[in-house]
């Protein structure tokens, strides 16, 4: 996980803020799967005790986004097999067209525009091979449209779901490399939106989900 580059605030909010803070390098891939990192590491990245780590840390491990080591007290993300993946995929094909329709629904010209936006990023991202802010905007992209549909339940469940499949996305990146990834599904997703066609805004993220999770798939089949 890369440090934070000043100390969190020492206040009240200091549990969230830690607990954001790790949750966002999960969902980016920045703690990798199959290395483990202790409480103490974490703590001085962030610039705080081990108490509010610890507190995110069995958050997290709820959320079945960490594992801890009964052993050694280590952290690590959970491995991937082919049954977790295959359960993780349904969930997120379930899960995220929904609120795609949905915010199909609530779509207006200041979401297009910003959709626009963040996938000039993704494509900037690819374009350099840079998979910190290619990992970045591709989440940026998805939960702007999800916090459109008015579904806060399902909003969540998402949220979850990227905690679990965010450090192995980084992996598929490492494996195939940007020219791997250019083929999304987000223009389709944006005109869909655009048009207030919720069909059309499932299909295309629907689409893009099951492409991921495919070169997902094969990533760790690879590996098996």
């Amino acid at each position: 996980m890369a440090a934070v580059r000043k100390p969190l605030a020492d206040s009240q909010a200091v549990h969230d803020q830690v607990y954001e803070a790790i949750r966002q390098a999960l969902i980016t891939g920045r703690i990798a799967p199959g290395k483990g990192v202790s409480l103490r590491s974490l703590a001085a990245e962030l610039g705080v005790s081990p108490m509010p780590v610890r507190d995110a840390v069995r958050r997290l491990a709820a959320e079945r986004a960490l594992a801890i080591n009964p052993a050694n007290k280590r952290l690590s993300v959970p491995s991937l097999t082919a049954d977790r993946l295959e359960q993780l995929s349904l969930a997120r094909l379930w899960v995220e067209p929904e609120l795609a329709a949905r915010a199909a629904l609530n779509a207006d010209a200041s979401l297009v525009r910003q959709l626009q936006a963040i996938d000039a990023d993704v494509d900037e991202a690819l374009r350099l091979g840079d998979v910190d802010r290619y990992m970045t905007a591709n989440h940026a992209f998805h939960f702007a449209i999800y916090e459109r549909a008015g579904a806060e339940v399902l909003e969540a469940m998402a949220g979850g779901l990227w905690l679990q499949v965010g450090p192995f996305m980084r992996v598929v990146f490492g494996r195939v490399g940007a020219d791997g990834l250019v083929a999304d599904r987000h223009a389709e997703a944006i005109a869909a939106l655009k048009a207030k066609d919720p069909d059309g805004a499932r299909r295309a993220i629907a689409a893009d989900l099951s492409e991921g999770m495919d070169k997902m798939r094969a990533a760790v089949e690879a590996s098996a």
